[in-house]
């Protein structure tokens, strides 16, 4: 006679015990990350959330914070700025990424690739702000650029380069082209050589294989390094700072204004949540892009 009939419930079985172990096993290599995305993301996300909703004078909560950026033409022009340059350098950045991407994985031998690669991403080693002033000596009224201009005559006297737009746009577009490069070679590379060959047997040419096949394939990886591009851009600081000359205020410039100048961390911190509320647009509409053309 079976003991569990006569019981009336069935006995346990061993191996109930090794989901509930491999459980514990995936929240133990999880928690790490998790904890690290919840001390130095989620609250002090929370805390400058809190602080945009209070009064520089330690009042209550108030709205007026985000008021101020739409009521102030100051505010809301450097958003527009900062829009723009990124729009831009983005632009820019990817008409020059993606052939010289295109060179690297097609025309470069494969034994060469990495020490192109290697040579490309050697700028990168240096500061950060050691490029940035090393960019405005280039540019600068007694800069390279300059001399050559009248030394050869096409200018009379030098051109101001310097503390413009211009300047912040080569600046950017310098630091991020390589970003985009490395995503769109490494999207390059894994496509498969029987696209080529397929196009071509249905009697397709080398453009209208790149437009109608290439090209769509490696869009995913133009859309990452663009919308990468994008976010590194649009809250840069250094760059504008440097390059710029103050002339044309951005929003990472704004912000800085209000603390360095001010003190008013509230403003500083809404300016800071409308920011991050344009970037998370931006991969919205990246990811819903992304979403489409996969479907």
């Amino acid at each position: 006679m079976n003991p569990a009939k006569n019981s009336g419930r069935a006995l346990p079985r061993a191996g109930c015990a090794l989901p509930r172990a491999g459980c514990a096993l995936r929240w133990a290599l999880v928690t790490p990350a998790l904890g690290w995305t919840l001390l130095f993301f989620v609250l002090p996300f929370l805390a400058m959330a809190l602080s945009s909703l209070t009064a520089h004078d330690g009042g209550g909560f108030t709205l007026a914070n985000y008021s101020q950026f739409f009521a102030n033409p100051a505010y809301w022009q450097a958003m527009v700025n900062s829009l723009q340059v990124t729009a831009i350098v983005t632009l820019i950045s990817v008409l020059l990424a993606y052939p010289f991407a295109w060179i690297l994985a097609e025309q470069v031998p494969e034994r060469w690739q990495r020490l192109a690669l290697m040579l490309a991403v050697l700028p990168f080693w240096t500061s950060y702000v050691v490029r940035s002033y090393s960019w405005l000596l280039v540019l600068a009224q007694n800069g390279v650029i300059n001399r050559a201009l009248t030394g050869s005559g096409l200018f009379s006297e030098p051109v101001q380069l310097a503390n413009t737009r211009l300047a912040t746009v080569i600046g950017f577009v310098h630091f991020f082209v390589m970003l985009l490069t490395l995503t769109i070679f490494a999207n390059l590379k894994q496509l498969s050589p029987s696209y080529r060959k397929a196009a071509a047997d249905l009697g397709a040419g080398p453009v209208r294989t790149f437009l109608h096949v290439i090209l769509p394939l490696t869009l995913p990886g133009i859309m990452v390094g663009a919308f990468l591009t994008f976010v590194l851009c649009i809250g840069d600081y250094i760059t504008p700072q440097i390059l710029g000359g103050n002339n044309e205020l951005l929003m990472p410039q704004l912000v800085m204004m209000q603390i360095g100048r001010r003190g008013d961390f509230p403003l500083a911190s809404a300016l800071s949540i409308i920011l991050m509320a344009v970037v998370t647009i931006a991969y919205l509409a990246c990811a819903r892009w992304l979403k489409i053309e996969r479907a």
